[in-house]
């Protein structure tokens, strides 16, 4: 036990020196395409936690929605309505979108809307490393 909780801090240090790494002297639009990669790599976890022989505890999975979460709301909250306009609001929905069924998913501990809202999100992420 003590050496897989060993193990598991080791991991999380890693992944976090990772992503701190990416986001250093990133540009604005790359910044955007880290969040979009924490987000897909959030919604797959959960997505294979919630499954049938899902591995994650309740706790597992309120924490990764509650990431997911943040990451959707730091993207809405970074979108400009003045100048985006539709597109802003459009992407507003689908935001709103991805966290109403990560709720869904959660209560019903089913990876099917999960893996909804992966998809809209990766035509999103795919669109945006396109225009990058």
């Amino acid at each position: 036990m003590l050496a897989s909780a060993g193990y598991a801090a080791a991991r999380q240090h890693y992944a976090t020196i990772d992503l701190a790494s990416k986001i250093e002297g990133a540009s604005p639009h790359r910044l955007i395409a880290v969040l979009y990669e924490e987000l897909l790599k959030t919604f797959d976890t959960l997505a294979v936690g919630l499954a049938a022989n899902g591995t994650l505890s309740r706790d597992g999975v309120i924490k990764r929605r509650s990431h997911a979460n943040s990451i959707l709301h730091g993207l809405e909250g970074s979108l400009d309505h003045a100048q985006g306009g539709e597109i802003a609001g459009g992407l507003a929905a689908i935001y709103r979108e991805a966290r109403r069924l990560l709720g869904i998913a959660a209560a019903q501990s089913d990876p099917k809307p999960i893996i909804e809202a992966r998809e809209m999100i990766a035509e999103i992420a795919d669109a945006w490393a396109r225009i990058g």
